[in-house]
């Protein structure tokens, strides 16, 4: 049959959070303030660990990484969302549509891979800290995040490509505030079933690996803390963890509701409250979950400000 798309539809409609007028100044001004946080935090994460030299380790490397990933996934969705709002439309292209969702598969397959990348960190620096060095090289720590990249690369352009090959009806409004999978899906007249086989097959197992990953690394961390003798040294190895695992624990707690039931099945209400924890909520959330659990980051964070400080021209 070919690539080639067979709607005639050249746009669709993002019918948002809430059609209630009243309700668009308050959605405008919640998700600005979340996007304008989100993105000056992870940029000062990823400008502090760029700037100290102390931060130079692959632990900070993998998280200037995921800090980057919140970034580009909250801004893939967003700034859309904002602009619609603004100028009283819902109008999105059928090429835009298809971008954003070539995007957002990018990044959100990303930080599932980047978030197992650093379970492995934690369980080689906990459980082997004599060979942390040798074990984590610079060379190892670029293939992982660069195999990390190819892999939600080639994800999401299989998605885009196959959502592209099918069919939609007259019916062209999305109950969603961004292109997501599931609420295209829905539209479709034609029969998704492969779609809905890569999200399980390819999809499901890409997730499998990484929550394996998660759980056969934190069980050995677990079993390496309890054979520590003293309290405090147990707590100063939870501590390197906790941050980790919260930022785990929100993000695949929220996603894995929405991707993981069937397309006629899922409540596109709660399908759209769940996308908001992890599209806009998770990210904003991360760079304080980080900051505020890591002293290394809160001082390089407090000489970065200073030095900023210290040469303003005012």
């Amino acid at each position: 049959m070919g690539w080639e798309n067979l709607s005639s539809i050249s746009e669709f409609f993002l019918l948002g959070l809430s059609e209630q007028p009243e309700q668009q100044e308050v959605l405008f001004g919640l998700f600005l303030s979340m996007y304008m946080v989100t993105v000056a935090g992870n940029l000062l994460i990823i400008l502090a660990i760029i700037t100290d030299t102390q931060l130079h380790t692959p632990m900070y490397f993998f998280l200037a990484n995921l800090s980057l990933t919140d970034t580009g996934l909250v801004s893939s969705i967003v700034p859309k969302m904002l602009a619609n709002i603004w100028i009283q439309s819902q109008v999105i292209s059928y090429a835009g549509c298809l971008s954003q969702l070539c995007f957002f598969i990018l990044f959100g397959l990303l930080e599932a891979l980047l978030l197992a990348v650093m379970a492995y960190d934690r369980y080689v620096a906990i459980c082997h800290p004599l060979h942390y060095t040798m074990v984590m090289s610079p060379g190892l720590c670029v293939l992982l995040v660069s195999a990390s990249w190819i892999m939600s690369g080639l994800y999401s352009l299989l998605h885009t490509l196959l959502m592209n090959s099918l069919s939609f009806c007259a019916e062209h409004k999305i109950p969603h505030f961004f292109c997501d999978i599931n609420p295209l899906l829905r539209l479709s007249c034609t029969d998704p079933f492969i779609n809905e086989l890569v999200i399980f097959s390819i999809g499901g197992l890409t997730v499998l690996v990484c929550v394996l990953t998660l759980i056969i690394s934190y069980t050995y961390v677990f079993l390496t803390i309890w054979k520590i003798p003293s309290t405090q040294g147990k707590q100063k190895a939870l501590s390197t963890c906790s941050s980790h695992l919260s930022v785990v624990s929100l993000y695949f707690g929220t996603s894995s509701s929405v991707y993981f039931n069937s397309p006629s099945t899922h409540s596109s209400l709660n399908g759209a409250v769940a996308s908001v924890m992890y599209v806009a909520v998770t990210p904003m959330l991360n760079p304080f979950i980080y900051s505020l659990r890591n002293r290394d980051i809160k001082s390089s964070l407090r000489k970065l400000i200073w030095v900023r400080k210290n040469y303003s021209p005012w």
